[in-house]
């Protein structure tokens, strides 16, 4: 009836001591994203408790927020390579590593600058280990089946910290101050390391080269065009002007650079199939809808409707607890009809959850009214990111996992570093949050558009699914 009980005596045995190695690894592994994705939600409730101790503007809590993700969305792809090349597992606990001693070095940051630079190797350090996580995954389940059961895990227990960051966040600045916030990281990655030790993942190593380069190329453009985006936001438009022109001089240069390159960054093959294109477009404006949410509605609650760090923190709870809650139900509606109907309507409900979320801040609603816009948002992103993740990284040919895994993530937090930048601007520029919320509706109901146009002959479910 089972497999244990067709199997040998000697090999019975060993069933039950690997299967449980196997889950204890995939719970360390999504612990390490719970860590990366609880140090940006903790980070957006502790905005006016960091602008007010280290006496900073908007424009430097952008900064202090795009710091890491600008490093961590440039450095995805070549990370992906060099898992890939050097071992996924040990790029992943070196990854691990520096995170959390880098966490205790942002904690003790004396200034803004500082802090900035600290967060910039962070954003290193995340970029090392997410990539790999994700090819581990694939390595720790090969069958398709409980691989999509495996993601739906990874995107369940990483998204409690999104729903865990802004309380957790709340109660810590409530009581100790901004500092807190980042020295949780420390006994968690500690924790990560002593999970994800051993053998229980053996991943074949590739032989791509690395294009430095073109990555420091794509890395300045990046940089450059947040730059413009926040100075815009604080109306330095010398200052704007000269950073646009600068980002797409680099960004010329990161294409020409690709163009020519053995070793491009980003992966030739997987823009050119079909779909992909569509799917990383969807990727990025999660990520810009929910940064740019998260950035801006801490310095709305917080200063217009005079709510204290713990209260804000709770405020959030219609926006984070989807993530916990509805990834497993995602999963089992992949396996049944595939990735395409959960992303469709996922982004469907987040635009609908902005426009809401525009409507209540343009006529100054009551509470109820955003707890629904946020409810619709969450529901949206936890429907969307697992579905999509399943369908990009089943696309990956053999040997590129950790490849199409930075791409993908790459993707991902350039949106949440141009979400931050544009979402933010609107603060600066005088229009408070409302317009930030129509501009967060425009992008995800654009990205649905053409996800819907290109999907709509590509679709295809596991095969599993169907047996």
């Amino acid at each position: 009836m089972s497999i244990i009980e067709s199997s040998p005596p000697g090999e019975r045995t060993q069933v039950a001591p690997r299967a449980r190695r196997r889950t204890v690894t995939l719970f360390g592994i999504s612990l390490a994203y719970f860590m990366v994705l609880l140090d940006t939600t903790v980070l957006s409730v502790a905005e006016p408790d960091l602008a007010a101790s280290l006496h900073t503007s908007t424009a430097g809590l952008q900064w202090a927020t795009t710091g890491y993700t600008v490093v961590f969305a440039a450095l995805l792809p070549s990370s992906g390579a060099v898992a890939d090349r050097h071992g996924v597992h040990r790029v992943f606990r070196a990854g691990v590593a520096v995170f959390g001693v880098g966490s205790l070095m942002c904690a003790l940051a004396p200034a803004l600058g500082i802090l900035v630079g600290l967060r910039a190797v962070l954003g290193v350090a995340a970029a090392a280990c997410v990539p790999a996580s994700m090819a581990m995954i694939t390595r720790l389940y090969p069958d398709a089946a409980e691989r999509t059961r495996a993601v739906a895990t990874w995107a369940a227990t990483s998204g409690a910290a999104m729903a865990a960051g802004p309380i957790a966040g709340g109660a810590l600045v409530g009581l100790a101050g901004w500092r807190a916030v980042f020295l949780v990281n420390v006994p968690i990655a500690a924790l990560v390391l002593v999970l994800t030790a051993g053998r229980a993942v053996r991943c074949p190593r590739g032989h791509r080269r690395i294009d430095w380069a073109a990555q420091a190329a794509g890395c300045v453009a990046l940089a450059l065009g947040t730059d413009a985006l926040i100075a815009a936001g604080g109306r330095s438009w010398p200052h704007a002007a000269g950073s646009g022109a600068a980002a797409v001089l680099a960004g010329a240069v990161f294409v020409l650079a690709e163009r020519r390159s053995p070793a491009p960054v980003v992966n030739r093959v997987l823009l050119r199939a079909e779909g992909v294109g569509a799917g990383l477009a969807v990727g990025a404006a999660v990520n810009f809808t929910l940064s740019g949410g998260l950035f801006v509605l801490p310095l709305l609650l917080q200063q217009e409707y005079r709510l204290s760090p713990i209260a804000t923190g709770l405020a959030f709870l219609p926006l984070t607890l989807p993530f916990a809650l509805n990834p497993p139900i995602t999963g089992r509606i992949v396996l049944r009809f595939g990735p395409r109907p959960p992303i469709l309507a996922g982004m469907t409900l987040m635009t609908a959850g902005c426009l809401v979320l525009f409507c209540a801040v343009r006529w100054d609603a009551g509470y109820v009214l955003p707890a629904f816009g946020l409810l619709l948002t969450g529901l949206g992103v936890s429907s969307a990111l697992p579905a999509l993740v399943t369908a990009i990284m089943g696309a990956a040919p053999d040997g590129t996992a950790g490849a199409v895994g930075g791409l993908l993530n790459a993707t991902r937090q350039s949106g949440a570093t141009l979400g931050v930048a544009a979402m933010g601007a609107t603060i600066s520029l005088g229009t408070g949050s409302t317009y930030a919320f129509l501009l967060a509706a425009v992008v995800c109901a654009a990205s649905a558009a053409w996800f819907a146009r290109g999907s709509a002959t590509t679709q295809a479910r596991p095969d599993d699914g169907r047996q």
